[in-house]
């Protein structure tokens, strides 16, 4: 799981990321109380293919680095890190990456598939619920394995259509249809758990009236179209 970690002062400009994507069946922005740039002046989504992956490759890396904070020792090991993750990702079958640009790369998620037996459930030690784990037999399951975005889009509208990070994830969601995005998310990764459920995922354990599972442990959540 990659959620990118704010790494620079927010500024009202970051407002803009999130612009429709109307020929993917976006819902027209309506102008409310929200100040600075109209949301229909942001981002355009699309998905890379693998070569073109490849070819922006650092691209990505270097984006993931500004947006966590990099800059540092530590911050240079967690790029390389990053692109090591990814890198073993891109070869799974499914795997989709889509980025946000308007001049520049500003944003990107990526995901694929997954089924029950996958090792990508490795770490998640808690019982799934009985739909889950159906679902995961079935393959109905889409794994969101990285949202990379700006810092107000973790603070800013979430719970908009328009925000970035929700439509990243619904077009992801959409060219897999009917799965559902799955995610799993460290319980100690608060802001990350805050920033998923903001926009819009849902707490399986939660949903199923588990007991708490212990601290630190893997939460699941569940993101439908």
């Amino acid at each position: 799981m990659t959620v990118n970690v704010p790494g620079r002062p927010m500024t009202a400009d970051l407002v803009r990321h999130g612009g429709a994507d109307a020929a993917h069946g976006e819902q027209p922005w309506s102008p409310g109380r929200e100040r600075g740039p109209s949301p229909r002046q942001g981002d355009r989504v699309r998905p890379l293919s693998r070569r073109q992956i490849e070819d922006r490759f650092e691209d990505l890396g270097d984006l993931y680095e500004e947006t966590s904070g990099g800059g540092t020792r530590s911050g240079n090991r967690s790029r390389a890190d990053f692109l090591r993750r990814l890198a073993g990702d891109v070869r799974r079958p499914g795997f989709t990456l889509l980025i946000a640009e308007n001049t520049t790369l500003t944003a990107f998620a990526y995901g694929f598939p997954v089924r029950g037996a996958d090792p990508w459930w490795q770490g998640c030690d808690i019982r799934l619920p009985r739909t889950v784990r159906g679902l995961a037999v079935t393959g109905g399951l889409f794994a969101v394995s990285g949202i990379v975005v700006p810092p107000g889009v973790r603070t800013h509208y979430q719970d908009r259509e328009w925000n970035l990070a929700r439509r990243l994830q619904r077009r992801l969601l959409a060219d897999h249809a009917p799965a559902l995005g799955v995610a799993l998310v460290p319980g100690t990764e608060t802001e990350t758990l805050t920033a998923y459920r903001a926009w819009g995922w849902r707490d399986v354990v939660a949903e199923a009236r588990d007991p708490q599972p212990p601290a630190g442990a893997c939460r699941v959540l569940l993101l439908g179209r």
